[in-house]
């Protein structure tokens, strides 16, 4: 695959081109220095993939990544090397579009290793995705109706809401969430294809964006009413019998991990009270299949517009799937939740 490296610290950059070259399957085919020359770079030889910094001088990672969309969108995977003190702005490149984060590799030693291990485990994901930009979603056929199994008795049980995002997530998620009272009767549970590593953060990061209380989804946890969980492992979170949350491996070849779909297809096995479901900005077609079992088992479901989407891939599969019961922009969906949800 053809990477493009967004950084201007001389030391990073060749510490990235290393890892690009030992890879023996990626080729690095520009080097950008900060930003703006991103933004120039991409509009001349598109690459499959860009590693995209985030502290740089005139533009800095967050706002290229938002020109870069706009003009010439492609996956973009912020590589920082101070992950702490950069959260606000990571959110915020993966809100414009971001599809992922990881730490730059040391230059030496085990950690190193590790890192750039993971480094090319994310780059070799995210060019899996690529084309599925640009090729029309499949149309036709029905999901996988999933028999829910009744392991608790409905009346026991809040009201699911369970949401799915990837590239644009964080943004839409706090627009989403933003307009959602205290007091909502619904319990809030989101799959965002983000890192482990990340989650801590974005959900800390919601929680000053909302008035429920949000937290990392744990084994074994129940929703629970006005409250927000977010999965936070790299493993698949499901619903388990008897309506608690857990999590699952998934295969080694899965692109995504936790994903939309299983997730879904998880609440029609084991959640037999009352859900809806929403798919938000994402790039390919994870929870498209899984938003269309929800709806055949009788749930309501909402997919992100085309207008408030960051990246209209995941939605607009679900929309060629039939999956949505309603098709909103994501400052509407709160209160939709909030007449279905009572």
């Amino acid at each position: 695959m053809k990477i493009g490296i967004v950084n201007d610290t001389p030391m990073m950059v060749e510490v990235l081109r290393r890892v690009i070259a030992e890879s023996g399957r990626h080729e690095l085919i520009w080097i950008a220095r900060d930003g703006e020359q991103a933004v120039q770079m991409c509009a001349w030889q598109l690459p499959d993939v860009v590693l995209m910094d985030l502290l740089m001088p005139k533009v800095d990672g967050a706002e290229a990544t938002r020109r870069i969309m706009e003009a010439t969108p492609c996956p973009i995977l912020v590589v920082t090397s101070d992950m702490d003190t950069s959260a606000d702005k990571i959110y915020e490149a993966m809100g414009y579009g971001a599809l992922d984060a990881t730490q730059t590799p040391a230059l030496i030693g085990a950690a190193g290793k590790r890192d750039a291990a993971a480094l090319i485990e994310k780059i070799d994901n995210l060019g899996r995705l690529s084309p599925e930009m640009v090729s029309p979603p499949v149309r036709g056929g029905r999901a996988e109706t999933l028999a829910p199994a009744q392991p608790a008795r409905a009346d026991s049980l809040p009201p699911l809401v369970a949401v799915g995002a990837s590239a644009g997530g964080p943004a839409a998620l706090a627009t989403l969430l933003k307009a959602i009272p205290q007091g909502f009767a619904g319990a809030v549970v989101i799959v965002q294809h983000i890192d482990a590593a990340f989650a801590p953060g974005m959900a800390q990061w919601l929680q000053q964006q909302s008035a429920l209380k949000v937290g990392l989804a744990q084994e074994g946890q129940a929703p629970q009413r006005g409250a927000v969980l977010l999965a936070a492992s790299n493993r698949h979170l499901v619903v388990k019998e008897g309506g608690r949350l857990g999590y699952v491996e998934g295969a080694p070849n899965d692109v995504y991990r936790p994903s939309v779909d299983v997730f879904f297809q998880s609440i029609v096995r084991h959640w037999p009270g009352k859900v809806a479901g929403l798919l938000l900005t994402g790039m390919g077609r994870d929870g498209a299949a899984g938003l269309k079992a929800l709806r055949d088992s009788g749930a309501h479901t909402m997919a992100q517009d085309q207008k408030s989407c960051a990246v209209y891939g995941m939605p607009k599969a679900a929309v060629a799937l039939n999956a949505a019961v309603e098709v909103l922009p994501v400052t509407g969906m709160a209160a939709r939740l909030q007449a279905i949800i009572v």
